[in-house]
């Protein structure tokens, strides 16, 4: 018998590229990690930051008017501290309609934005008396399902809507400080920024 026992079994060491179960291609290579490119990982996500923000300047500025309600004056329709969403376009192409809830500036003071009902349209005649809206001399009164209460009788009052311009009113009569009090009375078009559509926090709902 032969001495000599200088031989492998296949597949005895690691050097076997030929062991059952591996392809000669595969062979015993260890995986090597890829190496992370920290740069252009880093790159990425710039990227992605600053086409998130651009995307919403452009959305904030040209489309939508996000706006937070501090007071009750719109009560029940929007809620104190209330967040609502508004529509820049609605009235690009449109005229703003009686019953619209819009974001505007405060005829008083224009660095301040108010949310208010429409309730006269340009040439209108608003008259207030007897806890009630009358338009343009009709003898019954403007039906208002919105308001959160009965308005309480305050002493007769009558406006005349300059064109161009509108008559503005909260839904919680009693407690809005609306067109009624104000210094200058009435809302021009072109200061009116939005439509409110709805509110979305702390719950969601359409406004009508």
């Amino acid at each position: 018998m032969s001495e000599n026992r200088n031989y492998q079994e296949p597949g005895e060491y690691p050097e076997d590229r030929n062991a059952p179960g591996k392809s000669a291609e595969e062979g015993w290579q260890v995986p090597q990690k890829e190496k992370v490119n920290w740069k252009k990982e880093l790159w990425e996500w710039v990227k992605i930051i600053v086409s998130a923000a651009v995307i919403a300047l452009v959305l904030n500025t040209f489309i939508i008017a996000n706006s937070k309600v501090p007071s009750g004056s719109m009560e029940n329709t929007i809620m104190t501290n209330d967040r609502v969403i508004g529509s820049r376009l609605s009235y690009l192409f449109a005229e703003p309609e009686r019953g619209d809830v819009v974001i505007f500036r405060f005829p008083d003071d224009e660095t301040i934005y108010y949310v208010k009902r429409v309730i006269g349209l340009p040439g209108d005649t608003v008259d207030i008396h007897d806890g009630h809206v009358y338009l343009n001399g009709s003898e019954e009164p403007l039906k208002e399902d919105y308001i959160r209460e009965p308005m309480i009788p305050e002493e007769p009052v009558h406006f005349e809507v300059p064109e161009g311009c509108y008559f503005m009113l909260g839904d919680n009569r009693n407690h809005s400080k609306d067109a009624r009090f104000w210094k200058n009375t009435y809302v021009k078009k072109e200061k009116i920024v939005a439509k409110v559509l709805f509110r979305y926090y702390p719950g969601i709902g359409k406004i009508q």
